[in-house]
């Protein structure tokens, strides 16, 4: 066991009930992330204080956890339980969990991003089931008059070594409730462990595939309206006026009205991006009439600022990266002497275009806003930024503003920019009526918050004897660079110089699935291999030997991965593909890359297929630390690893005069079952480090490696995204 200190204090951290029949909640507002796990359960006590973050314990050993994170689709809402259950040392099939609604005064951090819920939630899920653990022991302890060390516990019962008693949680419950919760605390020691790394089914499953509302678009409320929206055809558009006597003539309609949907700018949080802060929204009695009406609104629309072509904003791409920067990300030795006396420089350059989130359920949100309160409820990433924003823009106080959420069809960072969350609020309030706003897939795609477009140059310097003496990057992206300055290659090369330029817009960007890694890894990676090729180095030890260097004699202190874990990956997928081995017909290419605070190594395997390249394989070695559900980690994983491929091979949004192009996936291309890798296998490091980001660190690297294998087939370099634009045709 490990001892740890509790470092809370104990009257906020025990809150109790005596329910009729007895049990125990324990309520933890240092708890960042919780999230239970299976189908309902009978005779459950439900006479419990309401508090959001708790543990509860029914009188027949039943126990709820409440999950303040949001759900959309990591998982979370079955590993997040799973930790707890561990430490609680539960039986699986006795846990149940309950979503819940923001509540700022018993969580931090209710946020889905950055791959960080598991990795920030893993000692205060651990705690929390090991405290109420604990406190069960003392309960059971005083009941018997026997010491505490005397007693274990399995599956919720306590047992008495020296004698044949025993007792479940629920029969105990009401008796811990009344007991402090001591200074230390024991948690298992991972080899104990008997949920944590067991294979576990998504504890949404069984709802999800019988069609059960868990989703924002299945919300239904009385009296509840439906909103759309008409927003600007291009950005650096307004509206001028506006006529929507058709519309309100139909069968149906019930309003149609302009109205400002965005806070001041002194009520702003770092999530309210959105480039059209006033719409028109037509209200009904359901979707389809409103869709059909919103056709007839006619609306004269007036030019703010110039609408942005794709062409122009290439041209200030390549501008900047042509553009020495006044004070660099990071520069360490000399490279201008490096490159002047280098044997050989290797130079490339590498661009990728705007996209769209595409989730495939698209926006959408509740609102019923009275004078005096405000009930939000849908699927958003960020509910405690959305409650601030709505709360300025309604001149309400937050703590009359409730947010519940809602499981999502996909995020992808798309929501946590909560514009449509505001919309709903800012309409309801306005129509006077509960209203659910829908987007359909051409608001989405036509008013999204897009992936920044990004271009970046690397050279490489090379000495007589083909090691690399100096490494330069230097990159360009909208609303911010896309380098990271104290990533690999950095620390591996004594000349080492990093650069990044911003280029303005009025397009609105955000964070896209791994931001800036989705693009930089599969350049950085690209780029690696054709040095290596030019070296006359195989592409893998070339890659370990710059690690060994950052190893044993790092350049710098700023170098933001561990040279040891990051060349572990490499090395386990050298040896689970038998790299090097002569494979007639398979065309190979391999990548790695760190991201979220995890190590991830891949390998694509690509044969021809009637004359076309077709991803036979993907090989994916991934240091996470712990992994807690290998089921839901192999979904993940074998996820971005097809998400990536696809955006590398089809995804772009252009634009003409500030309007997009795309709107729909008639136009907007998306990767096909058949284009998906025929087989993917996945290896985790084990390694007992405590877990880390998982959501997004396989995608990044699968872009190069897609990229070098095709090179391989085809003998055509790649160094601009989507692929396919090259006469890329998957079989």
């Amino acid at each position: 066991m490990t001892l740890i200190k509790t470092q809370f204090n104990r009257r906020s951290f025990l809150k109790v009930s005596s329910a009729t029949g007895g049990g125990i909640m324990i309520g933890f507002n240092w708890l960042t992330s919780c999230q239970p796990a299976t189908e309902e359960v009978a005779d459950v006590p439900k006479e419990w204080f309401d508090v959001n973050a708790f543990i509860k314990i029914g009188d027949n050993g039943n126990v709820t956890i409440m999950s303040p994170n949001p759900e959309i689709g990591q998982n979370v809402k079955t590993a997040m339980p799973m930790i707890v259950a561990e430490e609680l040392d539960v039986d699986w099939k006795d846990v149940t969990v309950e979503q819940a609604g923001l509540n700022t005064e018993k969580y931090t951090r209710q946020l889905a991003g950055g791959s960080q819920s598991i990795r920030q939630g893993w000692q205060s899920l651990r705690m929390a089931g090991a405290s109420a653990r604990r406190v069960l022991l003392e309960a059971a302890a005083q009941q018997w008059s026997v010491p505490v060390g005397e007693l274990s516990t399995e599956n919720g019962t306590i047992s008495h070594t020296g004698s044949d008693k025993s007792i479940g949680y629920g029969e105990i419950a009401t008796t811990a409730a009344s007991l402090e919760v001591p200074e230390e605390i024991e948690l298992k020691d991972p080899k104990d462990f008997k949920i944590i790394g067991r294979p576990t089914k998504n504890v949404d499953g069984p709802a999800i595939v019988a069609g059960k509302p868990l989703f924002g678009l299945d919300l239904k409320r009385d009296g509840m309206l439906t909103a759309m929206i008409i927003h600007p055809p291009a950005f650096g558009m307004k509206i001028k006026d506006f006529d929507a006597s058709k519309a309100l003539a139909m069968k149906g309609i019930k309003d149609v009205f302009r109205v400002k949907t965005a806070p001041s700018d002194e009520g702003k949080t770092w999530s309210d991006i959105n480039a059209f802060p006033e719409l028109i929204a037509v209200i009904g009695e359901s979707t389809w009439p409103v869709m059909k009406a919103k056709k007839t609104v006619k609306v004269n629309w007036e030019q703010e600022s110039p609408g942005e072509n794709s062409q122009d904003i290439e041209v200030a791409l390549t501008e900047a990266i042509n553009t020495k920067a006044n004070e660099p990300s990071r520069k360490d030795g000399n490279p201008d002497a490096a490159f002047s006396n280098a044997a050989k420089v290797v130079e490339r350059t590498y661009s990728a275009p705007f996209l769209p989130h595409n989730t495939m359920e698209p926006m959408n949100f509740f609102a019923h806003v009275t004078a005096e309160k405000a009930d939000l409820v849908g699927p958003i990433q960020t509910p405690e930024n959305m409650r601030k924003s709505v709360s300025d823009l309604l001149g309400m106080p937050e703590e009359k503003i409730s947010i519940d959420m809602t499981r999502m069809g996909g995020g992808f960072g798309r929501r946590l920019y909560g514009n449509f969350g505001l919309e709903a609020a800012a309409i309801s309030q306005k129509a006077g009526a509960p209203i659910k706003l829908v987007y359909s897939r051409e608001d989405d795609m036509t008013q999204g918050t897009y992936r920044p477009a990004y271009k970046i140059t690397y050279r490489a310097a090379l000495d007589n004897d083909n090691n690399m003496t100096a490494f330069h990057v230097r990159g360009a992206g909208v609303q911010g660079g896309p380098v990271f300055a104290n990533r690999y290659p950095a620390g591996t090369v004594d000349n080492y110089l990093a650069e990044n330029h911003n280029v303005d817009s009025n397009i609105s960007t955000g964070a896209w699935r791994a931001p800036r890694s989705n693009f930089v890894a599969g350049a950085e990676q690209s780029f690696l291999d054709e040095v290596a090729e030019v070296a006359g180095k195989d592409p893998i030890e070339f890659r370990l030997e710059l690690f060994d260097r950052a190893i044993s004699n790092p350049v710098g202190e700023d170098n933001d991965y561990d040279a040891e874990r990051y060349a572990g990956v490499l090395k386990l997928i050298k040896e689970k593909t038998q790299w090097g081995q002569d494979m007639p017909g398979v065309h190979r290419g391999v990548s790695a890359y760190y991201c979220h605070n995890s190590y991830v190594a891949q390998v694509v395997d690509i044969v021809m297929d009637s004359g076309q390249p077709k991803v036979q394989k993907v090989w994916c070695a991934v240091d996470c630390g712990i992994v807690v559900n290998p089921e839901g980690a192999i979904n993940q994983v074998e996820g971005g690893i097809i998400d990536g491929i696809g955006h590398a091979l089809y995804g772009a949004i252009t634009f003409t005069d500030g309007k997009p192009n795309q709107s729909n996936y008639d136009k907007y291309r998306l990767i096909r079952s058949k284009e998906a890798p025929v087989e993917i296998e996945t290896f985790f490091v084990e390694n007992g480090v405590d877990p880390t980001g998982l959501g997004e660190p396989s995608l990044p690297p699968v872009m190069g490696a897609l990229a070098n294998a095709l090179y391989k087939a085809t003998g055509t370099r790649l160094y601009e995204q989507p692929f396919a634009q090259r006469d890329i045709k998957m079989g």
